[in-house]
């Protein structure tokens, strides 16, 4: 059985993980839902001096703290960035790594770089003028599926998104990878892609096509950019279909 460690993506805490995680220990694993510093019930820790170093450390203080071996490591969009770093720095301990909808950062960039240049300029006058110079604020699910596919939320699941929605620590978009080391070449490579993400592996982009290649494995999930919530359960069967 695995030992799952699932890093949720911006604006949630490890609530977002619940019911997937709760079907993964139904099916024998350990799965352990992290919430990052100044995120959900761990809001109050963050400032404005929480970046992407911070998230980094809260990942790997968990799994050397709690002595975890044979580890698979989950991230959920934005938590690509502190889990490219992290899994570069957890040696033997980690097994796998799985990115959801998302891929490894490359060292230098920063998740303002996925963005066009006004809308990262949008984004920095809104934290300066709502958000007290460091906190992003989840944007209306309108404006969140501009960018984002919402496939699969009924109208409840997008009242708790938005319901348990904390903003972000601004500091861990503007913070570029001071470096993007490679696991281990035994360590197991995972990506799982849902309908917006799948396009693009499909259409063969540049920077992508490494993904569709050993020792890469692909998974594809039939649903939007929040699997954990719009189909926790079909989450949870393909991250067991990964460690089987």
């Amino acid at each position: 059985m695995a030992t799952f460690v699932l890093v949720p993506g911006a604006w949630l805490g490890g609530w977002a993980w619940d019911e997937t995680a709760r079907a993964l220990q139904e099916r024998g694993h350990t799965a352990i839902a992290v919430t990052l510093t100044g995120l959900a019930e761990r809001a109050a820790l963050g400032g404005p001096q929480t970046d992407l170093d911070t998230h980094v450390r809260d990942i790997t203080d968990l799994v050397e703290g709690r002595a975890l071996r044979g580890v698979t490591l989950v991230a959920h969009s934005y938590a690509a960035a502190p889990v490219t770093v992290a899994a570069g720095r957890l040696g033997d301990r980690l097994e796998r790594v799985v990115y959801v909808d998302s891929a490894p950062f490359a060292e230098g960039m920063c998740m303002l770089d996925l963005m066009p240049p006004h809308v990262a300029d949008q984004l920095r006058e809104q934290v300066t003028a709502f958000g007290d110079g460091w906190r992003l604020a989840m944007p209306p699910i309108d404006v969140l599926g501009l960018s984002s596919s919402l496939d699969g939320l009924d109208e409840a699941q997008r009242e708790r998104l938005l319901a348990h929605a904390t903003p972000q620590p601004f500091g861990t978009y503007t913070q570029r990878l001071a470096e993007a080391v490679a696991p281990g070449p035994g360590v197991d490579r995972v990506v799982i892609a849902c309908h917006d993400f799948k396009g693009l592996l499909d259409a063969g982009i540049p920077m992508l096509t490494y993904l569709n290649e050993p020792p890469w494995r692909r998974f594809d999930l039939p649903t939007g950019h929040w699997p954990m919530l719009s189909a926790p359960a079909e989450l949870a069967d393909v991250l067991d279909a990964a460690v089987s």
